[in-house]
């Protein structure tokens, strides 16, 4: 497709975060700073717009639209919206600017106020070269279905892994440079490297597939390359494929822009990189034509995020695999200049293009240091070195990035990458998902709440056989070869989070929503010695573009069923006393299978005491969505 000359005014969005009756978020990106007007299908309410703007190149802007509204929205019905926008034509609606985001049959999007959560959609792990079809497609099937405004999910949770900055395909990598020469984002310095800033990164011959030859080594038993890009070999479940992991903040934004916009595929014209064998070739042209059924679909994941409230929080893939997974990871991989840059990179993305929309105050005072490093790059199109290190290492220190939806019942979002809680005894050690201090907030958050919905991106409890292999493998001193992280994994984390659940005064309904794992399933589990004892639901829906190896998947679920059913010793010997744990069967199993592997959202229905009415997991190849019903106790 031919580059055009003049670029469109908006390259992404708007993507809808926040909808509150008296708050309204979207982000977007332009091709040049922007003042958007809001138009409601209201009449008579009134609102303040505080747009603000961050460049991340020559013709690229990063928008937070954060709108305060005088008179609440109504609740449980359709309200039409509209951002327009001054461009060279006058002033100019979605309907002009994003036809894509518009639904047969309607001149603007929508959106509802709910005024309790009845249904959300839940989902992780979208990486765009996988060969399953893109789940949030489903959403946008059944929004197209969607005749009664009640009928729509009253969120999009998407819960980890939103992009695979780690595992990233040739053309992928590709269009990225080709994006970041037609927009101009903005240059760096790279200190540490082999290459001295990322114009010689991009224009090495090592850029495409062979990235972890421009990685230095450490004076340790593990080089750098090893830690993170896939020369420690996983042979227990997948191998890492990081051959093109994204270095440069341009890159990661990059990114962002490609995989949630069909905007950016019609600017670039990328071609397969000269100089790779034969066996290189032939991967690329394999990759190409996932991306190409990848890009296919983006209109409608666009229209989804046009329409549906979207709630993000990372896990390790946004950043690296095994992102903070023990202490000893956290000294090699921070010890390092260009190390710190990659992880520090991804995450200043992150907050640009995720974390800011799921709580704009907490993220304020960061964002207000990303416009300082941006303008620096203003004059000479090059980001100052000193002020992104600065600006990295307090990103890095940020405790802000969990939140809360003031819903009922309340949503709260748990950061289990960042405030981890380090094994004193072995730095090898995997760390508990929630330090101390975070998990005592957590309690705080959840005291005198009725019910409430959690969102830890990795399962609190998850399947027994899979945690017991992962335990050997740390205890023989190899966390990183099993991505050891699981609640279980740290002693004093677990049984923390296990008392929060038992005390008097915390919710007796938990919904736990989670994903990471590549598979689904459905835990009800009951906490044992407190009177009126608290009822949780394990619900997790993994990947929404990914899946777990089917055949290694069916025997680990059918060992599990054999090694830990209620009359196996070895089950007795591992029980977990404090729970009584009840799998759900899905729907379509054919064997008794419980873990589902489809790609795909999950979809839950809340009854009006926050229990989950019923469960399902949209199946993204198009066939009938997969049910899991309540079940016997075995």
């Amino acid at each position: 497709m031919p580059e055009s000359s003049v670029l469109p005014v908006v390259l992404a969005g708007p993507v809808l975060r926040r909808v509150e009756p008296a708050r309204l978020v979207f982000w977007l990106v332009g091709s040049q700073p922007l003042q958007p007007a809001l138009q409601l299908s209201l009449p008579g309410v009134t609102s303040s717009i505080d747009c603000q703007v961050i460049p991340i190149g020559r013709q690229a802007f990063v928008h937070l639209i954060d709108v305060q509204l005088d008179t609440p929205l109504p609740c449980n019905e359709q309200i039409d919206y509209d951002l327009s926008l001054a461009t060279a034509e006058g002033a100019q609606g979605i309907a002009q600017w994003a036809p894509h985001l518009l639904y047969d049959g309607t001149q603007r999007p929508s959106f509802v106020v709910h005024s309790r959560i009845e249904q959300l959609l839940h989902g992780s792990c979208r990486k765009p070269h996988h060969p399953a079809a893109d789940g949030l497609l489903c959403a946008d099937r059944l929004l197209k279905e969607c005749s009664d405004p009640r009928s729509r999910p009253a969120v999009l949770m998407m819960s980890g892994d939103q992009i695979y900055a780690d595992d990233v395909a040739g053309p992928m990598l590709r269009a990225i440079h080709a994006l970041i020469e037609r927009l101009g984002l903005f240059d760096e310095t790279l200190q540490g490297a082999v290459v001295d800033d990322s114009r010689a990164l991009y224009r090495h011959p090592a850029s495409y597939y062979h990235r972890a030859d421009l990685l230095p080594a450490l004076e340790s038993n593990e080089t750098l390359r090893e830690r993170f890009f896939g020369g420690a070999r996983k042979p227990i479940f997948t191998s890492s494929n990081a051959d093109n992991h994204l270095v440069t903040f341009a890159e990661v934004m990059a990114m962002y822009l490609l995989v949630w916009s069909p905007v950016p595929w019609t600017l670039i014209t990328p071609q397969m990189p000269p100089g790779l064998t034969p066996e290189r070739q032939a991967r690329y042209r394999q990759e190409q034509q996932l991306i190409d059924n990848f890009v296919g679909g983006l209109g409608g994941v666009a229209r989804v995020l046009a329409h549906l409230p979207s709630l993000m929080i990372f896990d390790d893939h946004d950043i690296t695999d095994d992102w903070n997974l023990s202490a000893q990871w956290e000294e090699t991989a921070y010890g390092h200049p260009f190390s710190r840059r990659i992880i520090g990179n991804a995450l200043l993305a992150y907050l640009l293009c995720q974390g800011w929309g799921n709580d704009p105050d907490a993220c304020r005072a960061l964002v207000h240091k990303c416009q300082a490093l941006s303008h620096s790059a203003l004059t000479d199109q090059h980001l100052d070195a000193p002020l992104q290190d600065a600006l990295i290492d307090e990103t890095l220190r940020f405790q802000g990035w969990q939140f809360v939806l003031p819903s009922n019942p309340p949503l709260l979002v748990l950061d289990t990458r960042t405030r981890r809680w380090r094994s004193e005894s072995n730095l090898k050690k995997p760390s508990g998902l929630l330090d101390w201090e975070a998990l005592s907030e957590l309690q705080q958050a959840l005291l005198d709440h009725p019910s409430a919905i959690i969102v830890s991106p990795a399962p609190i409890f998850g399947v027994k056989l899979i945690e017991t292999v992962q335990r050997v493998f740390s205890w023989l001193g190899y966390p990183l070869l099993v991505d050891a992280e699981n609640w279980m994994a740290h002693r004093g984390a677990a049984q923390v989070i296990l008392n929060i659940f038992r005390h008097s005064r915390t919710p007796g309904h938990y919904v736990i929503l989670s994903g990471d794992v590549h598979y689904s399933f459905v835990y009800e589990v009951l906490i044992r010695h407190r009177q009126r004892s608290p009822h949780l639901w394990q619900i997790t829906s993994s990947g929404i573009k990914n899946e777990f190896p089917r055949r290694l998947l069916d025997t680990f679920d059918r060992l599990n069923r054999w090694l830990y059913s209620p009359r196996s010793p070895l089950n007795w010997l591992t029980k977990r006393r404090q729970m009584e744990v009840i799998p759900r069967t899905p729907s379509h199993s054919k064997a008794g299978e419980r873990l589902w592997n489809s790609a795909g959202l999950g979809q839950v229905f809340f009854n009006e005491q926050g229990q989950p009415q019923r469960i399902f997991q949209l199946n993204a190849n198009g066939g009938a969505a997969t049910e899991f019903p309540p079940r016997v106790k075995d």
